[in-house]
């Protein structure tokens, strides 16, 4: 009897003699208007709207997140310290990443969903493919080279050599091959430091290396647009997501402006990356998720929330890269943080974004 109650001449058949409403006759005969009416307002400012939700009632309730298929999931419950830079390495089907703090380099296999760690010496913050194998490293203020099989670690170069007391934090690799990583002090607790300690460097492929500037908070996400004509750069503090004009020949920056300015509830910006639409994806520490900017309106397209709040970079991996990945944090949160966020420090797997990403540039030195 229910399913017949589908078709209109059954749903009049079923009308009581003494209704319990005093709804128009035509209730009695529609129930597409029935289903209608009860829908929660939400629901019903949502089936009027227009393509994209245009149109839509402020007052709906279910962000773009709740009505897709993204799907989040933690892939390695590794209690990072400070996970970052997490990297796809292509050639071996693996996620490369960090623990700053914790000092070591890991590398997590989808295949046995276990992941590797080299242990080293000072607090190491990014990790890059190497064009001639294996990767460099960002490790205290060296640029170093590691050796995976071996678990064998060489400076390469050292900066901020008149400076006790900073390391360096995120680092890239441009589309030429170069390496770009900048510094900041060393903190006091999370987010607290000695301010403007930090610089911008470039590690060329000669292996020398190139200052571009001083007075950075915290140098942490970066990345380059797809045509290669825009250098993009956060320094936490400034809870801004800034761009340059970018020479791609010569590796030189110019004309800073900002781009995005965080909203509170978004917290610090931190580590960033770009899909293949050339639309950033940023991090944002202590704010629990990451958001999805562009870089051309200035406008914030999507937020995706994670069950940690100290989410701290971004990429894209897997075989087409549509998976994204993130890295957390633990430090700074006590037994009652953690016995809420339990999985504060692993690495997350984001699938259903619709997008994918673009494939990390190995170092050229």
């Amino acid at each position: 009897m229910r399913g017949r109650a589908c078709g209109g001449a059954a749903f009049a058949s079923l009308r009581p003699p003494a209704p319990p409403f005093n709804f128009p006759p035509l209730f009695y005969y529609s129930p597409i208007l029935v289903f209608f009416f009860f829908l929660p307002v939400p629901f019903r400012c949502c089936l009027r709207a227009g393509p994209g939700g245009a149109g839509c009632d402020p007052r709906c309730r279910f962000p773009p997140q709740a009505m897709s298929s993204v799907s989040i999931e933690c892939v390695a419950r590794e209690g990072c310290r400070i996970g970052e830079s997490p990297v796809w390495d292509e050639k071996e089907g693996a996620l490369l990443f960090v623990d700053i703090t914790g000092r070591k380099v890991c590398r997590w296999s989808p295949v046995t969903r276990q992941a590797q760690a080299i242990a080293v010496d000072a607090p190491v913050s990014s990790v890059a493919l190497r064009k001639s194998g294996d990767y460099v490293i960002t490790l205290g203020t060296r640029f170093a080279a590691l050796k995976w099989k071996e678990g064998l670690v060489t400076t390469i170069t050292q900066v901020d050599k008149d400076k006790a007391n900073t390391r360096f934090n995120d680092g890239k690799v441009d589309p030429a091959g170069r390496y770009f990583a900048g510094t900041m002090a060393e903190e006091i607790r999370p987010a607290v430091l000695e301010r403007r300690q930090g610089s911008l460097y470039t590690l060329l492929p000669d292996l020398s290396v190139v200052k571009h500037f001083d007075q950075v908070d915290i140098s942490n996400g970066l990345d380059w647009s797809l045509d290669h004509r825009t250098f993009f750069y956060i320094d936490s503090l400034s809870y801004s997501v800034d761009a340059f004009d970018y020479d791609l020949q010569t590796g030189k920056i110019g004309n800073r402006r900002s781009i995005y300015k965080l909203e509170k509830e978004e917290s610090i910006p931190d580590g960033m990356c770009i899909d293949t639409e050339g639309k950033l994806w940023v991090a944002c520490y202590d704010g629990g998720r990451v958001i999805r900017l562009d870089p051309e309106t200035g406008k914030r397209l999507q937020t995706v929330k994670l069950p940690v709040d100290k989410t701290t970079s971004c990429c894209f991996g897997g075989k087409d890269y549509s998976e994204m990945f993130v890295t957390s944090a633990s430090d700074g949160m006590d037994k009652e943080w953690l016995s809420r966020q339990p999985q504060a420090g692993g690495i997350f797997k984001i699938t259903g974004l619709g997008v994918k990403g673009v494939a990390p540039y190995p170092f050229a030195g």
